[in-house]
């Protein structure tokens, strides 16, 4: 395990190799800290021996819990000399599927000898409880998660990977024309789609239930209900497959089908639904797909900026463990993996309701 040595360069353990320096001030600021910390948790939980939590689905379309090691997560040793930190890279492996510029995602693990993206990441470091779960009982507290429009590319990217050499499979999943829909932009006539879309999507899913890959890492930190204290036992992994993930938006789109299998409205879950069918539809019929112009056109009045967002009382239906109520990471080990003084380095938000909440006195 790695020790703070008493003229250590701040760091990170086990980001030994990274295009971020982090004996620079920048590169701890909120939008860095946030995805390399996790992948340094990552890589710490490694070496205490912990696997990570893993969420898959299951044959019966339902999220289960499984675990999957650093070393498969990454497709390398995390503590190895060859392993090399992209962040905000691109995975150049993917940009086969779709026309235009491949966008960059949170984390590529890449081997450093031979360049080889080895591994693509979104990293989501969620707080626990959420405003929605803090005032219930422990054992319900949940994490609020944001999805941002990038993470459904490389959801459709990854899925459209394991279809690669089997399109006609593919199609025949699809088995349907929607080649009579004039404007896929017109919320009244893809509403009417929505729930054979849904049932494509999960028959898509099925036919690769066995080849499942990680997408997302959520790392957790634990606090003392909404108080800024952290629990003795406050910090832990999850890890999303592509399938797994998909659950978060589907299923609450299937919640919203009426008696007549339609939608009364297209909400943020329901559009995230429209986004990654077409992707995979406009793929099977031309081998590549535009996101860009799909997330644009296919807005339904709603702000580009976010793909969805769930609320910790969502999050928690999937992922509620012994783990989730307490993690197995010690706030006590924090100064294992932040290592050299980084913490001085960190430039967190100041937040005028936070100030406001952390000085009681002000009220004396």
């Amino acid at each position: 395990m790695q020790v703070n040595q008493p003229n250590q360069q701040p760091g990170l353990f086990g980001l030994k190799y990274s295009n971020r320096d982090f004996t620079q001030k920048q590169t701890w600021g909120k939008n860095c800290f946030n995805s390399s910390f996790p992948a340094s948790l990552c890589s710490y939980v490694y070496s205490r021996n912990f696997d990570n939590i893993y969420l898959k689905l299951d044959s019966n379309l339902k999220v289960i819990h499984s675990t999957i090691s650093t070393v498969e997560l990454y497709g390398i040793n995390p503590l190895s000399d060859n392993l090399f930190y992209a962040f905000e890279t691109q995975f150049t492996p993917y940009q086969q599927y779709l026309i235009g510029t491949l966008p960059g995602v949170d984390l590529v693990a890449q081997a450093k000898d031979t360049g080889i993206c080895l591994q693509a990441l979104e990293i989501k470091l969620t707080a626990l409880p959420d405003q929605t779960t803090c005032e219930l009982p422990e054992d319900l507290y949940g994490c609020e998660i944001v999805i941002r429009p990038d993470t459904i590319v490389y959801l459709a990217c990854s899925i459209l990977d394991t279809f690669k050499n089997n399109l006609n499979l593919l199609r025949e999943l699809i088995n349907e024309d929607f080649d009579n829909i004039t404007d896929w932009s017109d919320p009244q006539i893809i509403i009417l789609y929505v729930s054979n879309i849904i049932n494509i999507l999960d028959s898509i899913a099925l036919s690769i239930v066995d080849v499942q890959k990680p997408l997302l890492m959520q790392p957790i930190w634990k606090t003392e209900g909404k108080s800024p204290k952290l629990s003795e036992y406050c910090l832990d992994v999850f890890v999303w497959s592509n399938l797994a993930f998909t659950r978060l938006f589907i299923d609450l789109a299937k919640a919203e089908i009426d008696l007549y299998g339609t939608v009364k409205s297209i909400k943020r879950h329901t559009r995230t639904i429209i986004w990654i069918f077409k992707m995979i539809y406009d793929f099977s019929i031309n081998n590549s797909f535009n996101h860009k112009q799909i997330i644009d056109n296919l807005s339904y009045n709603t702000k580009n900026d976010k793909a969805f967002a769930v609320s910790g009382r969502v999050t928690h239906i999937y992922m509620k463990s012994e783990i989730l109520k307490q993690p197995r990471i010690k706030k006590t080990e924090i100064k294992e993996i932040i290592i050299g003084g980084g913490q001085n380095l960190l430039s967190p938000e100041r937040r005028f309701d936070a100030i406001v909440y952390n000085s009681p006195d002000l009220f004396d």
